[in-house]
């Protein structure tokens, strides 16, 4: 486990000026969940990164050794593996598991082998009554059981009893499906630490997905998913949103060695600007957010911040769609904040009542200076509805935009599309940086600090 400190007085005092977000939650007019009011304040140390983890051949087999095959991986969704026989196949450096809803109803995942001559069972996603090999028919249930084969004469050798497909775990958590190569490793329940606590307000599992995009990006998996867990890069990267973000603002919490999170807080100016009034951040706000009006400019009655006002209009919009009355229990922060958790090593949701962005990052096959990033968009539906389909995916080669995807065209896509132009740029001068080793900030980069040091320790046990 990760021995935080608590960070000294001085250190705290010398964050950016402005409110706190934890100031921001003494506004709020109904009662705060207790997940929102923990702050760690942790201290992991000033420790810099040697730069060959993000492109050594020998860091990247460490990896695939050591981390891919012993840690909780989400695959895909429950819903994605929604009637019997529905199966999905989780690609992962070397490694590729299958994944099917057995005739009991039971979610099961399997090595993707012919148990013969190693020939993968299936790819992608579908369904299939049993697992057939296409390459000389050998046969198993659902169950992973051996069902036979042509000639089974020829295999006196083969006993079918001890002849099944073998497994992984396989657990669930807000509609996720997880899976961990290590028959030994800890229950997903204690994996997550806090995670399910917190989210018990939030149920993910009752989502839907509107949006999945997977890009191919040219930079190692790390540089990509440190990219998305601080929000110290929104100075300068960002500046078009600096008016409504809270950048600095931004608390960050570190939970044992799996858990960390960052809150950004909304509809409130960075404390990099000064004099914007609130017609300017929510009318910003408003033209490069989630999702756009007709187009008409807003004006902030007298008195009213930016962020009351966003609050309520996110509040009707989505009561309506939820049919529920959000404002008489959701936060100001719950309907509008960037609240993003991070479950080691790869996986981030965020939490709220708004529709709530997902990222993953994965190795691309064996080069460890190409990965794939994909952004999930969770919907929440009204209760007792028939739950809507899940979208497709989208896949985009590395020298498309994320504004390329449908549903992405937008600010949204543009603030992806500044955080890719970094990405690239960034692989090529890890190589040509002269010290060897990566600088990180104590608070505003902690989490980075706390996602290596996890990292570390799986690869040094």
């Amino acid at each position: 486990m990760n021995n935080p400190k608590t960070l000294t007085k001085e250190q705290l005092s010398a964050r950016s000026a402005g409110e706190s977000y934890q100031q921001m939650l003494d506004k709020e007019t109904v009662p705060v969940p207790d997940s929102l009011r923990e702050s760690t304040d942790t201290y992991l140390g000033s420790k810099n990164l040697s730069v060959d983890r993000y492109f050594s051949p020998e860091f990247q087999k460490l990896e695939e050794d050591k981390l891919w095959n012993r840690t909780w991986l989400v695959t895909c969704r429950e819903s994605e593996l929604a009637e019997i026989g529905s199966y999905f196949v989780y690609d992962i450096a070397k490694y590729s598991i299958v994944l099917t809803r057995t005739e009991a109803g039971e979610i099961k995942g399997y090595y993707n082998a012919c148990l013969h001559r190693g020939r993968q069972l299936r790819k992608d996603c579908g369904t299939a009554r049993e697992f057939k090999c296409p390459f000389h028919g050998f046969r198993w249930s659902l169950d992973g059981e051996f069902q036979g084969a042509p000639c089974e004469w020829d295999f006196p050798h083969i006993e079918k009893e001890t002849f099944s497909l073998p497994q992984v775990q396989v657990d669930t958590w807000g509609g996720w499906i997880f899976i961990n190569m290590d028959m030994q490793a800890e229950s997903l329940q204690s994996y997550l630490g806090v995670l399910p606590e917190h989210f018990e307000r939030w149920k993910p599992e009752n989502t839907f997905k509107v949006m999945h995009v997977e890009k191919v990006i040219e930079c190692n998996w790390k540089v990509a998913w440190e990219a998305f867990i601080e929000s110290y890069h929104t100075v300068q990267t960002h500046p078009q949103i600096l008016p409504y973000l809270g950048d600095s603002n931004s608390q960050y919490d570190c939970w044992g060695d799996n858990i960390s999170r960052t809150i950004s807080p909304m509809g409130v100016v960075s404390p990099h600007l000064e004099n914007i009034e609130p017609d300017k951040t929510v009318n910003d706000w408003l033209e490069h957010g989630a999702w756009l009006t007709d187009g008409s400019k807003v004006a902030v009655p007298e008195g009213m911040s930016a962020r009351k006002w966003l609050a309520e209009y996110y509040f009707k919009h989505y009561s309506e769609q939820y049919q529920t009355d959000l404002g008489s229990f959701c936060t100001q922060s719950e309907i509008m904040d960037s609240i993003l958790y991070s479950v080691f090593p790869n996986f981030a949701p965020w939490a709220g009542f708004h529709p709530n962005l997902t990222y993953r990052m994965k190795p691309y096959g064996n080069d460890p200076e190409m990965c794939t990033m994909e952004i999930i968009v969770l919907m929440r539906y009204p209760e007792g509805a028939e739950r809507p389909a899940d979208c497709a995916v989208q896949k985009l080669g590395k020298d498309q935009l994320f504004s390329e995807a449908e549903g992405l065209e937008g600010g949204l896509g543009r603030v992806f599309d500044q955080d890719f132009s970094n990405l690239k740029m960034v692989q090529k001068g890890l190589h040509n940086l002269q010290s060897g080793e990566v600088v990180l900030a104590n608070y505003q980069e902690i989490r980075i600090r706390h996602f290596h040091q996890t990292l570390d320790k799986y690869l040094s046990a």
